[in-house]
């Protein structure tokens, strides 16, 4: 392929050319209200975060919270999760029932 005497520009414009869809997709991305990245999340029923179980339903986001440290410190993988019935403090079933004993040693509301 022959660009004549034009060969040194061909690699600059394709570059810019690349650089503009980038751009471009980038704005798409991270724009208001269009974005498929940013999103509000939504709550949902406890039963609705697939296999989690819930090991605790404190009454404010605080106590919550409290109790996931605790989880962690623990060693065992827990979340707090903001449901449609207040939040929750889930964590796998493999580790459901030493969450559970951990939390009512310390006066938690399993």
């Amino acid at each position: 392929m022959t660009f004549g005497g034009y060969y040194y520009a061909v690699g600059p414009i394709i570059a810019l050319l690349v650089v503009a869809v980038l751009a471009l997709l980038l704005r798409w991305t991270f724009s208001r209200g269009r974005s498929l990245v940013e999103r509000r999340p939504s709550r949902g029923d406890s039963s609705e975060y697939g296999l989690l179980e819930v090991v605790s339903a404190p009454a404010t986001f605080v106590e919550a919270e409290v109790q996931r440290r605790t989880l962690l410190d623990a060693g065992i993988r827990a979340t707090l999760a903001p449901t449609t019935e207040g939040p929750r403090v889930m964590v796998f079933p493999e580790e459901a029932g030493l969450a559970r004993q951990l939390l009512e040693g310390r006066g938690g509301r399993p």
